[in-house]
């Protein structure tokens, strides 16, 4: 038995040694070594932030009482990652391209850079996901108390969950938040984190170990002992009566997490450093979960065959060394769940408080003048919105820590990451997909998710009346939440599952066939959809219309917009890297397409801080153009849509426009070089020209020297004639 001062002394020297990891890693890249976010091994590792507590504690509980049904939480993640070739390299492209932060800024960049879509991911995303926190929470508090002999309620146990929630609090801070750019590869938090997914394996598989072969004779005496003791059901594929159909259902919620998960999306898309390292991921990354679940049926069929009581089984892998007076392996499994836990709430407490400050906070800022001088406070904000996020999953866990056990926890909240799948999916494949269909997908099925799972939670916990489970609102048996429209005898995560999908689907569907999108959203479509397909990375270039802009008022301009967001110093070094890279920093005036070219590369650092969509906002809202610039690059882009012969239907047609052009400006600068190469070509047959005449002037002026010549020795002869003629006269 550990005291609560020894553990907490356990745990510090474990978080100091990792933030040492960190620190080390960080040095190395600052004093330019090779960082370690380009090693394929780092980053296949770093996936394993997928497994949780819920793999480390909830599977074995998972598996005592429903058997191997556990395995369909990484059956369809397994599925999913043999496609990741297909689907992950083409949002790594995409992130490339726009400088993504996280799957909100994803999802609203596709349709439009739709403030209203991100806004909407982002409350999904916090509502569906604050659970899954408290989850962690309450494993470690519980695991804690555990090791502890601590009492599990009362001003102890309160006290210890404050305790354990600010020590989150400073290392979500310390880990993940500590920049403002969450586009910038966090090397130092991947290498602590990979450390973290490493010692959760070792942990499990020591436990394992030690169920299987210390207290057991191996694999095939604890299946024996099963069927003497008619546990049959812990290693069989049916142990529960609707076991086909939530096969089906955790396949589908696990697909959908490996790419939907705010935290995945994060580790497989934003920290990425090459799409080539997604080919180790795909062997390395299976490998881990097959190590990691290999002992969970041992360890669950242990914990029953030991007498302790199933209610326990979440945390069999901590009772049974524990009970075995195996301290060393009991503070091991402890670390490793720890390690399970606070790797998750790091990376998604992080990513949530980037979308929350991004799509929900700095849009309210941006309309409220009065409010307007927080945006030079963004990081500081991100540190409020993490704490608030951990303090509110505190509160969730407190207050349904008896209605749930883990598993539930966690399909609650991979089935509010369900929403994102039509929408993510759909504009990754389907060209048609837009705005209204994505909007109203998403909403539909939040809604149906809302009132098929959280309502039936809030119910049994007393806030609202049973007669709404058993009769339906207003008495209307159809709208019963866990009987929707009459489909009874579902479990209520399939019934959440195939609903939502139904409504979320159709209204997708549905909405993107009736609507017509505009011109700017087809646009950002085709650029959206040719960036996934695009190998090589376009770079600004200067064009070559008339320059009569000055550069240094654009340029205070820019710098006034950026210290609005970033440091004042840091906005200065990136206005002038940008007028490097356009090669106009030593000129006076430039042309207006360099300077669109100039507002989009601002524009292009500013997503790496608030998001596409928020950075194309504030463009829009702060960047003005004068009269003469207005009317030119209406002008300009009347010529385009008149030459490149735009269409205005949304059909098939889409396919006839150039997808190696990003916008209207690549296309105008495709435009400008095909009539530069025309020019010269014209300029190369007139200097041809040229020569042949110079040529040809060259033979008549040598013909007229030779005929002046003809002519004057004809003369000459004449003459001699003449005298000859005169002499014979004179002398007959």
């Amino acid at each position: 038995m550990f005291t609560p001062l020894s553990v907490i002394l356990y745990i510090s020297l474990y978080v100091g040694l990792l933030f040492s990891i960190a620190q080390v890693v960080e040095k190395r890249i600052q004093n330019k070594s090779k960082p370690t976010s380009s090693n394929p091994w780092v980053y296949a590792l770093s996936l394993a932030v997928y497994h949780t507590s819920w793999t480390f504690y909830g599977s074995v509980g998972f598996a005592a009482s429903s058997g191997l049904l556990f395995l369909g939480i990484y059956g369809g993640a397994l599925i999913g990652i043999i496609f990741w070739w297909i689907t992950l390299k083409r949002m790594i492209q995409v992130k490339e391209t726009f400088r993504i932060t996280s799957i909100a800024d994803f999802i609203s960049t596709r349709y439009n850079r739709s403030q209203k879509i991100a806004a909407t991911v982002t409350l999904i995303a916090l509502i569906g996901i604050v659970p899954y926190i408290a989850l962690q929470l309450e494993a470690i508090i519980s695991s804690f108390e555990l090791i502890t002999n601590s009492p599990n309620s009362g001003p102890q146990h309160d006290l210890a969950g404050w305790i354990v929630t600010l020590f989150m609090i400073g290392f979500t801070i310390i880990f993940g938040v500590r920049r403002l750019d969450p586009t910038e590869r966090h090397q130092g938090m991947m290498a602590a984190l990979v450390a973290e997914c490493l010692v959760k394996l070792i942990a499990f598989i020591a436990v394992g170990i030690f169920a299987t072969y210390y207290l057991f004779d191996g694999f095939g005496d604890i299946l024996n002992r099963l069927k003497e003791a008619d546990l049959e059901h812990v290693a069989s594929f049916t142990a529960t009566k609707d076991s086909g159909l939530m096969w089906i259902t955790l396949l589908i919620l696990s697909f959908s997490a490996i790419h939907n998960l705010p935290r995945q999306f994060h580790v497989s898309v934003i920290e990425n450093a090459n799409h080539r390292h997604i080919k180790t991921a795909m062997w390395v990354f299976p490998l881990y979960m097959v190590l990691i679940n290999l002992f969970v049926v041992p360890i669950a069929a242990a914990g029953l065959l030991m007498g302790i009581p199933s209610e326990s089984a979440d945390f069999f892998v901590l009772l049974l060394p524990q009970q075995s007076g195996s301290s060393g392996l009991t503070l091991l499994a402890f670390i490793g769940g720890f390690s399970a836990a606070t790797g998750m709430i790091i990376i998604t407490t992080m990513t949530l408080s980037t979308m929350v400050s991004n799509h929900l906070i700095l849009p309210i800022l941006e309309r409220i003048p009065t409010l307007q001088f927080i945006r030079s406070y963004l990081l500081q904000l991100r540190w409020l919105v993490v704490s608030l996020i951990l303090m509110g999953s505190l509160l969730f866990a407190n207050e349904f820590s008896d209605a749930y056990i883990l598993v539930a926890i966690g399909l609650i909240s991979f089935t509010a990451v369900l929403q994102f799948s039509p929408a993510l999916f759909g504009g990754i494949f389907w060209k048609k997909g837009n705005s209204l269909g994505a909007q109203l997908g998403l909403l539909s099925g939040f809604c149906i998710w809302f009132y098929s799972l959280l309502i039936p939670t809030f119910i049994k916990q007393g806030w609202f009346s049973e007669d709404l489970l058993t009769h339906g609102p207003w008495h209307i048996q159809a709208l019963r939440p866990e009987a929707l429209f009459g489909l009874e005898g579902l479990h209520p995560i399939t019934h959440a599952v195939f609903w939502s999908m139904v409504f979320n689907i159709s209204c997708y569907i549905i909405g993107s066939l009736i609507f017509s999108p505009n011109k700017n959203e087809r646009n950002l479509r085709t650029e959206f959809i040719s960036s996934m397909t695009t190998r090589k990375k376009r770079k600004a270039r200067p064009t070559g219309l008339d320059a009569y802009i000055p550069l240094q008022l654009k340029i205070e301009e820019a710098k006034s917009l950026l210290s609005n967001y970033i440091d004042e110093e840091k906005a200065t070094n990136e206005v002038l890297t940008i007028a490097e890279d356009l090669q106009v920093s030593k000129k006076e005036t430039i042309t207006i397409i360099e300077l669109v070219e100039f507002h989009r590369m601002v524009e292009h650092v500013l997503a790496g801080s608030l998001g596409a969509a928020s950075a194309h906002n504030a463009i829009e809202n702060t960047i003005r153009y004068n009269q003469r610039e207005e009317a030119d690059l209406k002008a300009l882009y009347s010529h385009i849509f008149s030459e490149l012969q735009t269409t205005e239907k949304d059909s098939d047609s889409d396919s006839t426009v150039s997808m190696t052009s990003f916008g209207l400006i690549e296309e105008l600068q495709t435009q400008l070089d095909k009539l530069e190469d025309k020019t010269a070509r014209q300029q190369e047959t007139i200097d041809q020209l040229e020569e042949k005449i110079e040529a040809r002037y060259q033979e008549i002026m040598k013909y007229r020297l030779e005929s002046q010549k003809i002519k004057q020795e004809n003369l000459l002869l004449s003459k001699e004639l003449k005298l000859l003629k005169g002499d014979e006269e004179k002398n007959p």
